[in-house]
């Protein structure tokens, strides 16, 4: 049976997603997971951190489109809370609240273009009626 490509499973990462990774692609509880990365470290050797931060920096993110609602879901709420905690006031990319913004923006353009339209424009009607 193939498991498919390892990715780092940020959706439940306690640090950078290793762990995660490691458990969703061996279908390991991720507890098991972590466990035996901090028994590694403790007793066999310290080599452990770098190549964790190796697989950190080296594996690919997971792809949204691979994540289920519930955890994609958790993963923005994740997003939004690290930008609020840095100050941030604006909302990441792909957030729910940067959604929600863009859908208000498009919604007041599609209103206003409906508006120009739709009502009678005088000029515009004169302007047309001079070309003919």
């Amino acid at each position: 049976m193939s498991r498919g490509q390892f990715y780092l499973d940020k959706s439940n990462a306690k640090l950078m997603g290793v762990c995660a990774g490691i458990a969703d692609y061996t279908e390991i509880d991720a507890f098991w997971v972590r466990l035996a990365a901090v028994m590694l470290l403790i007793f066999v050797s310290p080599v452990v951190i770098p190549i964790y931060l190796a697989i950190a920096f080296l594996a690919d993110k997971k792809p949204m489109g691979l994540y289920s609602e519930e955890e994609e879901m958790r993963l923005l709420r994740r997003m939004e809370r690290r930008r609020a905690r840095k100050g941030l006031n604006f909302a990441p990319r792909g957030t729910s609240s940067h959604l929600r913004s863009d859908l208000s923006d498009m919604d007041r353009r599609i209103a206003d273009m409906e508006a120009h339209y739709s009502n009678s424009n005088s000029r515009l009607a004169a302007e047309i009626d001079s070309l003919r």
